[in-house]
């Protein structure tokens, strides 16, 4: 589930969410997902939990400082997997759908385009 924030759920939001099947909340992630594949650029996320919401009986509520902490703890893990990511994949390049995302999307394709609307996407396009 992708909300807005920094916010924390209610009580509610939070059983909700659940009841649509929803594991994990976070916010961020999806809007850049969508701009990455429009972009045509192969992307991948790590995502590092710091919290369970509020519905679980036996953890504490989540707050601020608990979520910083985390989150804090949490980037040094996340340096270590993108460091360990990027010994293994080295100049490999995967093969990717994402790198030919435009292929079937534009309405209006390269070739039929004016000089002035290819140079403004020229970045995407090439």
């Amino acid at each position: 589930m992708c909300i807005e924030g920094p916010q924390f759920s209610s009580l509610a939001e939070s059983h909700w969410y659940r009841s649509m099947g929803a594991g994990v909340i976070g916010m961020t992630n999806m809007p850049e997902a969508k701009l990455a594949r429009e972009a045509q650029i192969a992307y991948t996320t790590l995502s590092m939990v710091t919290d369970f919401d509020c519905w679980h009986p036996r953890e504490a509520h989540v707050n601020t400082s608990m979520a910083l902490a985390n989150l804090l703890q949490n980037a040094g893990r996340a340096q270590q997997v993108v460091a360990e990511a990027i010994r293994l994949l080295g100049a490999e390049q995967p093969a990717s759908e994402a790198r030919s995302a435009l292929q079937n999307a534009l309405v209006t394709q390269p070739d039929v385009m004016t000089p002035e609307v290819y140079a403004r996407l020229a970045a995407l396009l090439s």
